[in-house]
């Protein structure tokens, strides 16, 4: 049997997998993995062009769109291999791309996650956002990656080659050991979409488990597949998924919170100077929401900690809003000098 499946979430995405399941099943060996779309219940002609186009392809129809937790979570449970590769359908594949991140987790135990480098693919010299070359978070809970401090993407110049313990790595190419993805709660499919995989990755992070970057693996994302970066649903979400994440993982929540409270504030602050009223909304409705949540994830929070056994490195001990809006400190190079 196989000891790796491929897992590409699909809704409603037939262009997507037209445009890009090609190069994911040329640069898959098939001696190594099987590549099965994950369908979130698809309205669209996705399953019949699956059918028709891709029948190498495995799949596994689910019952509603269940979003992208909920989705991996229950198609996870339902197959029976030892690594998980959770691929976002808007990813092109390169040839070798695999193979070390497979070898990754081969040679070492501790390891529970690794990522490739993740390029832009509509400017392949560029670093993606949603990844870029491994994750970290701030002493506020913002993401930062390598490549990428908030909204400056870095071209990739081999600056980030060589491999790299990270705080989480990026769900849009997340290969991870099923056992360890169970074992630990997966995805939390209350975030529906945004921020799910940090939440994980943090959870896994503090229990003791090993994630990296591999950046001799190469993918393209597109991103924004689904929700475009100024849309507000899109900045709902990615509001009320960071402070549910650090409400429960981090250990001085109650102090980064009450800091984060006059921080998204000022964010709305500035959306409302740039016109973007519904942006402005989507802050003040994903700090309500995270209001009415917080009873429900308490349960979380308290067994989070009772098996907290470290501090991760990958939680920086500085503010990328000050490094980078104050002192002009763009790129990752530039924050850890």
């Amino acid at each position: 049997m196989k000891k790796t499946a491929v897992v590409i979430l699909n809704y409603n995405g037939e262009k997507m997998l037209q445009q890009f399941l090609p190069s994911v099943i040329k640069y898959t060996p098939d001696d190594i993995a099987d590549v099965i779309v994950a369908d979130n219940a698809s309205t669209d002609k996705s399953m019949d062009i699956l059918k028709e186009q891709f029948p190498s392809v495995k799949t596994l129809v689910l019952d509603k769109n269940y979003g992208f937790a909920g989705g991996y979570n229950r198609a996870i449970a339902q197959i029976d291999y030892e690594y998980i590769l959770l691929l976002n359908s808007d990813v092109e594949a390169t040839e070798g791309y695999l193979e070390p991140l497979v070898e990754a987790l081969d040679k070492d135990d501790a390891l529970v996650s690794v990522q490739p480098k993740l390029l832009a693919q509509k400017a392949k010299d560029k670093f993606e956002y949603a990844g870029a070359a491994g994750g970290f978070l701030d002493k506020y809970g913002y993401p930062f990656c390598r490549g990428r401090i908030f909204e400056t993407v870095e071209s990739d110049k081999h600056q980030y080659d060589t491999e790299i313990d990270v705080l989480w790595t990026t769900g849009a190419a997340m290969l991870v050991r099923r056992k360890g993805y169970l074992e630990n709660g997966g995805l939390d499919d209350r975030f529906f979409a945004h921020q799910e995989e940090i939440d994980l990755c943090w959870r896994l992070a503090s229990r003791g488990y090993k994630l990296r970057c591999i950046p001799t693996s190469i993918l393209y994302h597109v991103g924004g597949g689904t929700l475009d970066a100024s849309n507000p649903r899109k900045t709902f979400l990615n509001f009320r998924n960071n402070l549910c994440m650090i409400y429960k993982n981090a250990v001085d929540a109650n102090k980064i919170l009450f800091i984060r409270f006059f921080l998204d504030y000022m964010a709305a602050a500035v959306y409302l100077l740039k016109g973007e009223t519904g942006n402005v909304k989507a802050v003040w409705k994903a700090r309500r929401e995270f209001a009415k949540m917080k009873g429900d994830l308490k349960k979380d929070r308290d067994e989070n900690l009772s098996k907290t056994v470290c501090n991760p490195d990958g939680l920086a001990d500085y503010s990328i809003l000050i490094k980078a809006k104050l002192m002009g400190k763009k790129t990752y190079s530039d924050l850890v000098k």
